[in-house]
């Protein structure tokens, strides 16, 4: 027996090794926002700071990262920015969130679409149906109200478009008075918004539609601008619309994955301040 195929695979393994360092590197630049100082990216990947630096040297080679001459500090440099961009040309939201929609109604057994804003309002795009027998007359196309369906509200909370907060107002203004009562109280519009904003959902219990219930979450792109809106509709009287129920956690679960998909880093909130 002969112990000669241990270097190759010594070998290939300590590429894999020096593949994954480099890799660990680049993301501690971008967690780091885009440039640090060689101590700040060292202590980030929790590595000694002759190490970090080997690494960097070889990356700046690569065009992967460079370094400004009078800071000294490290950044992302030209092929690091086209393989971004390149990645950010693949981020479609409706592409991305197909695999949810499957998921979504075969866990909740409810009708789930994806919708995007155009010219006519929120549209549909796509589009899933549990085997159940179809309460809604939903298909590919429809447009939504902005102000009495999720999906809308969705777009209307996160969106600082005038023309949004117009139609809205026109919807409530037209709308019977009984419709109108689901947004009783000061400022209606604007306490929705906050509302839909703190929930990180929007929930209808028949507001656009006797007997319809729905709760939508917003698909962010990497700007933080709200590109599409991720849909569960079905009958309310076996709709959860309870904010830590069965279907609004999910909903809201599947929409921010779809949301890192396409590049958007979810703020942290700060810590709660507690007294002494």
């Amino acid at each position: 027996m002969t112990d000669a195929p241990t270097k190759p695979r010594t070998d290939r393994r300590q590429r894999v090794q020096s593949a994954e360092t480099g890799v660990a590197i680049l993301k501690a630049l971008a967690r780091l926002g885009g440039a640090a100082s060689l101590t700040a990216i060292a202590k980030e990947v929790d590595e000694s700071t002759a190490k970090v630096h080997r690494y960097l040297s070889s990356l700046v080679q690569e065009g992967m990262v460079a370094q400004n001459p009078s800071t000294q500090h490290y950044h992302l440099g030209a092929e690091a920015i086209q393989i971004g961009l390149a990645a950010l040309r693949q981020s479609d939201p409706i592409r991305l969130g197909e695999s949810a929609l499957v998921r979504l109604r075969e866990s909740l057994g409810v009708t789930c679409f994806l919708a995007v804003m155009g010219n006519k309002g929120p549209t549909v795009l796509r589009i899933e149906e549990p085997t159940l027998p179809v309460t809604v007359n939903m298909r590919a196309g429809t447009v939504m109200p902005v102000l009495w369906s999720a999906t809308g509200q969705v777009f209307l909370a996160h969106s600082d478009d005038p023309t949004l907060r117009r139609l809205a107002q026109e919807e409530f203004d037209q709308a019977p008075a009984e419709q109108r009562a689901h947004l009783a109280g000061p400022e209606p519009i604007g306490r929705l918004c906050r509302q839909v904003r703190d929930l990180g959902a929007a929930v209808v219990h028949d507001t656009m539609l006797m007997g319809i219930s729905a709760v939508a979450a917003p698909i962010f792109d990497a700007n933080g601008h709200p590109r599409a809106a991720l849909t569960a509709l079905g009958a309310s009287s076996g709709f959860d619309t309870r904010p830590g129920g069965r279907i609004c956690p999910e909903v809201i679960r599947e929409a921010a994955a779809i949301s890192a998909a396409m590049g958007f880093a979810a703020p942290v909130a700060p810590p709660e301040l507690t007294r002494a």
